[in-house]
This record gives C-alpha cells, sequence and structure tokens, in this order.
C-alpha cells in the first residue's frame, strides 16, 4: 500500500511539474532564447526526447561551451512549445550543443550522445511518446554525417541490442530555441527536474541499455 500511495504522489508531482513548465511565470519567459555562437566554436544537434534531460550531459564535458534547448526537424517557423508539444510542426525537442573542437571532438559528443538515449524506440523516449520526443542525430556537414553514421553502424555491429537502432542521421536545419524558462531547466527547477526525471523512468531505462 506504501508503494502505490507513493508512485501515486510521484505521478502527482510529475504532472504538476510539466504543468508549471507549461505555464511560464512571466511574459517575459516567452521570448526565446538568443544564441550566439563564439569564433572558433562548433555546433553539434541532438534530439533524445526531452531536452531538460539532454542538457545535463553534454553540460558535463570539458570542452562544452553551452547547450541551447530548442526545436529542430520541422517545417513551421519560429515553433512554440505548445504547438511543437501538439506534434503537428514535425518539430522534434533538440539541443544545441556548442563547443570548442579543440578540448572535446565530435565523436567524443556522439558517445555521450547515445549513452542518454533509448535508440530503439521509434515512437518517442521513455514515458514522453510521439514525434516531437523521437531520436535523431542533425548533421550539419558531411564530416558529421560521417562520423554519425560510422557511430551508429559501430553500435549496430557491437550487438548489444537484440531490436534495430532506429535513431536517425538527418540534415540540420533551422533551429529555433526554446522560450527562455525551459533552457537550463534543471539548474533553475531542480526539484521539479528531479520529479520529472523520476516519474518518466528515464534513468532506469538507461541502466537497463547500457548498464
Amino acid at each position: 500500500m506504501i508503494r502505490v500511495h507513493f508512485a501515486r504522489a510521484l505521478a502527482a508531482a510529475v504532472l504538476v511539474a510539466v504543468a508549471a513548465c507549461a505555464q511560464p511565470d512571466t511574459a517575459r519567459d516567452m521570448v526565446p532564447a538568443s544564441v550566439t555562437i563564439p569564433e572558433g566554436a562548433a555546433v553539434a544537434t541532438f534530439a533524445g526526447g526531452c531536452f531538460w534531460c539532454m542538457e545535463p550531459p553534454f553540460d558535463q564535458v570539458d570542452g562544452v561551451i553551452a547547450t541551447v534547448s530548442g526545436y529542430t526537424g520541422g517545417t513551421k517557423a519560429e515553433p512554440t512549445y505548445r504547438q511543437v508539444a501538439m506534434g503537428n510542426t514535425g518539430h522534434a525537442e533538440a539541443v544545441e550543443v556548442i563547443y570548442d573542437p579543440t578540448k572535446v571532438t565530435y565523436d567524443q559528443l556522439l558517445e555521450v550522445y547515445w549513452r542518454n538515449v533509448d535508440p530503439l524506440d521509434a515512437r518517442g523516449q521513455f514515458c514522453d511518446r510521439g514525434d516531437p520526443y523521437r531520436t535523431a542525430i542533425f548533421v550539419h556537414d558531411e564530416q558529421q554525417r560521417r562520423l554519425a553514421e560510422r557511430s551508429k553502424q559501430a553500435l549496430i555491429d557491437s550487438m548489444r541490442f537484440e531490436r534495430p537502432v532506429v535513431t536517425e542521421i538527418v540534415p540540420a536545419g533551422r533551429f529555433y530555441p526554446a522560450e527562455v524558462y525551459h533552457q537550463d531547466f534543471y539548474e533553475k527547477n531542480p526539484l521539479r527536474y528531479r520529479f520529472y526525471r523520476a516519474g518518466c523512468r528515464r534513468d532506469a531505462r538507461l541502466t537497463q541499455l547500457w548498464g
């Protein structure tokens, strides 16, 4: 009975966190973030479900200058969070990783990426279902494409999984930064973030996949 009550409380907390996220406190929070790419920096773009959860693993990497949550891969110009979440824009929630290529390589970023997604799920990620939460590697040039394809093939060849790796490798299009309240959500709202991540069972599934 205690476990049931805890599960219900956790589920309720997750719903509160998501509802709070969808309703920013001020009009200013609705304004998309701006992105400045320093001279000499490079950009990588990855979709791995909830963008809140994709920022932390890259932020911890030495050589990563910044991560930006946003939307890409679709056709709707200047999309909002609500529009993307409804699934009618073609966009996926994604993170743009701005990094110093003299300190961290694209191959290393790919390694971080794979171990933070479920590459076997074609219908979303963890508790987030639907096309906006698909996995994808958005490549910015031919070198990134070559490295991404090699990395994906190496994962397939490892025979680690019995099911197919369904993560797509596609050309990067325009990236639309998400609203300010989504940026660094795990730092601004650590309690809500932890409840959401636990309720989504993201870490449990990642441990099952990657150990």
